[in-house]
């Protein structure tokens, strides 16, 4: 049974596999990024379709915990806590990164933090979660399409890192 179980190393190892072959921005599979880190700092900004996108529109099968029409909250396929659900706005609109919010995303900005609320409660995250939103390379973001994580079901710790 143990020889079954997948690695946190396999995991990150499937995790960038998957970036990398939705990306157009990522070195090919002889010379892929080993980590969240190189997959952010070899992905190019760009208002290109992502691995989200084919996620909203069901190409790529995903763990969804909540949607409606505006947003998709998943499981993310490497969580980085007990509770690690990614939230996603389905129409991108230019917004491929916070640093790129206009006046005109502030109604989708609120909503997106306001799913997270619900999808917190709805996972019995009582005690506490984070909210995450990676901004740029340096911020660590690999993917150009707005995201929120929520991380929950642990004891974060202070400075995130």
């Amino acid at each position: 049974m143990a020889a079954n179980r997948e690695t946190s190393s396999d995991k990150t190892s499937s995790r960038i596999r998957v970036l990398s072959s939705h990306l157009h921005s990522l070195p090919p599979p002889s010379r892929m990024a080993s980590s969240e880190k190189d997959a952010a700092l070899a992905a190019t900004p760009s208002d290109a379709p992502t691995i989200f996108d084919k996620i909203i529109n069901k190409e790529i099968p995903s763990k969804v915990v909540y949607e409606d029409e505006k947003v998709l909250a998943f499981r993310d396929i490497s969580p980085q806590a007990p509770t690690h659900i990614i939230i996603i706005p389905k129409v991108k609109d230019g917004l491929t990164g916070l640093s790129k919010a206009e006046e005109r995303h502030i109604e989708i900005l609120g909503y997106l933090l306001y799913i997270a609320k619900l999808v917190a409660k709805q996972e019995g995250l009582d005690d506490g979660f984070r909210i995450v939103i990676n901004d740029g390379p340096k911020g660590c973001q690999s993917v150009y399409h707005l995201h929120i994580h929520l991380l929950g079901g642990r004891q974060m710790n202070w400075p995130p890192g």
